[in-house]
């Protein structure tokens, strides 16, 4: 294994006359001997997230919500409901009756159709037909459930509204025309990512990149304990030399391995302000924002449904094609966002009593990565 070298030791900007990511993705790359951020020889590469699915006991209150937040129907039975976005996609959202509410995984895009026997005979799956396409149904070591599909037929797109005509600079592209944007319910484009936390992220990061060919645009590691390697990582589909969103999925080191929130992308930052003042008014709760992250650089603003899961409004995320390679910075919830509210207890979690408790369920447990250093850095993190 090659030798890590100090930061201090590592050639300076001014030294190298380069520097990919300083002020643009993360404080700085890789070191000698880390994590890669990538596989040499994934089984196959998607293309991108097709929709996630989720149980609810209340298909009526999940469709009030989705209507409010900015879905569309686009299709519903008396025990599912399909929600989807302006684009032309498959379905957002796969929403199923059930006991309680929960999240039951994510279905990614495959580039062809032969990458599904592939999985089929390399990660211990089956085809099956699925929509009017094929799946593949695999399970992360996290246990969540992941479909892999290919020729489910897209829904046409619907019309939406434009981007507000902005006056920047010298020639203004709106006169003699006030700015009144509508406070209403968003129009939800399309699906951007998911987040998960684990108790197991470093066998999980590196399924997603050995099955799933997924490449890594940044890693966060606990402050003072980057010799552990990361605990959290943000990753995005390898299109080769077209540029993909910054990520599809991101995944962090934590007690309990749970769905964390999804992100859903608007038109411009007046619907994404404007929307959430409608979604105020109809009594949802807030979680955090508005503000602009640093990994990824979305314009971001949270919301919770009636059963608590968080789901997320952005706009002007970061597109990255597979030239760039993974940055590193320490995990810090201040260190999430460039400007906005401070993070809430709301968004992190921290004042749910639940979390205690999984922690040391955790700390109990064998085959987890949650030990008590890594338990003080994430504390630290969420307090910084």
């Amino acid at each position: 294994m090659m030798r890590q070298q100090s930061p201090a030791a590592r050639p300076s900007h001014q030294e190298t006359g380069q520097d990919p990511h300083r002020a643009l993705h993360s404080e700085a790359g890789g070191l000698p001997g880390e994590h890669p951020g990538r596989s040499r020889n994934p089984l196959v590469k998607v293309a991108g997230l097709a929709w996630l699915e989720f149980e609810k006991p209340d298909l009526d209150r999940a469709g009030r919500f989705g209507a409010d937040f900015g879905f569309t129907v686009a299709d519903r039975t008396p025990e599912t409901l399909l929600l989807r976005g302006r684009w032309a996609s498959t379905a957002c959202l796969v929403i199923r009756r059930g006991p309680r509410a929960r999240f039951a995984g994510a279905a990614f895009q495959a580039a062809d159709r032969e990458d599904l026997d592939r999985l089929a005979r390399g990660a211990d799956g089956t085809v099956m037909p699925h929509g009017g396409g094929h799946a593949v149904l695999l399970r992360d070591p996290s246990g969540f459930p992941v479909h892999v599909v290919h020729g489910v037929p897209e829904l046409p797109a619907l019309p939406e509204r434009a981007p507000l005509p902005l006056n920047f600079g010298c020639g203004p592209a709106r006169a003699n025309a006030a700015q009144r944007p509508a406070r209403r319910a968003a129009e939800i484009q399309r699906l951007g990512h998911v987040v998960l936390g684990t108790t197991r992220f470093r066998a999980a990061l590196d399924w997603y990149l050995d099955t799933l060919g997924l490449i890594v645009s940044d890693f966060l590691y606990l402050d003072g304990q980057r010799e552990r390697g990361p605990a959290m990582a943000f990753i995005r589909c390898d299109l080769g030399s077209v540029p993909a969103d910054h990520h599809t999925l991101a995944m962090i080191l934590q007690p309990r391995t749970e769905y964390v929130h999804s992100a859903y992308q608007l038109t411009d930052t007046d619907e994404v302000a404007a929307s959430g003042e409608y979604l105020r008014e109809r009594g949802y709760r807030h979680a955090w924002g508005i503000g602009r992250h640093v990994q990824g650089s979305q314009i971001f603003d949270y919301w919770r449904d009636a059963d608590r899961l968080m789901f997320e409004h952005y706009a002007d995320g970061d597109m990255f094609d597979a030239t760039m390679e993974p940055g590193w910075a320490p995990l810090s919830v201040s260190g999430l966002a460039q400007w906005g509210p401070r993070a809430t207890a709301e968004f992190t979690g921290t004042g749910d009593p639940r979390v205690v408790v999984a922690a040391i369920k955790a700390l109990r447990e064998t085959g987890n990565e949650v030990d008590l250093r890594a338990l003080r850095g994430l504390i630290k993190a969420m307090k910084s």
